[in-house]
């Protein structure tokens, strides 16, 4: 997609998540941009998805059924739907290329965009939108 083309960027509860494929145009995977200041992310979440994170800059510090580990660029987590995963840009901040099968994180993360917070202290909205969607969030 021509960097002209792709839609303004989603603000996912501190870190900026742009939608370069959706369900709309690739039936089968979503691709996204995905950067954010050291210390943003998801917390502790699960879906039935795969999902695959391509560190472009930065560190990502993440962890995967209790596994925790730090990626550095040109690193691919790789992340098996059902697992319990998060991560967190490191020191400076940090992108990455996300890549999903199935689901519809696009859509979930246009919700996110309409003022969910990861870090909200009333977190009911937050569970309430990722169930919306198919993805748990661990209290």
């Amino acid at each position: 997609m021509p960097e002209n083309d792709r839609p303004a960027p989603l603000d996912a509860g501190g870190f900026m998540i742009t939608v370069l494929a959706s369900r709309k145009n690739a039936s089968e995977y979503e691709i996204f941009h995905q950067a954010g200041p050291e210390g943003k992310g998801p917390g502790p979440h699960f879906h039935a998805w795969d999902e695959a994170f391509y560190v472009l800059e930065g560190e990502l510090h993440c962890g995967v059924d209790g596994i925790e580990t730090v990626a550095h660029v040109g690193a691919l987590v790789h992340v098996p739907g059902g697992s319990t995963h998060w991560f967190r840009f490191g020191a400076g901040g940090g992108a990455v290329l996300a890549i999903t099968s199935r689901g519809n994180a696009s859509q979930m993360f246009t919700d996110y965009d309409q003022g969910v917070d990861w870090e909200s202290p009333d977190r009911e909205q937050l569970i309430e939108v990722a169930a919306r969607h198919g993805q748990t969030i661990i209290k």
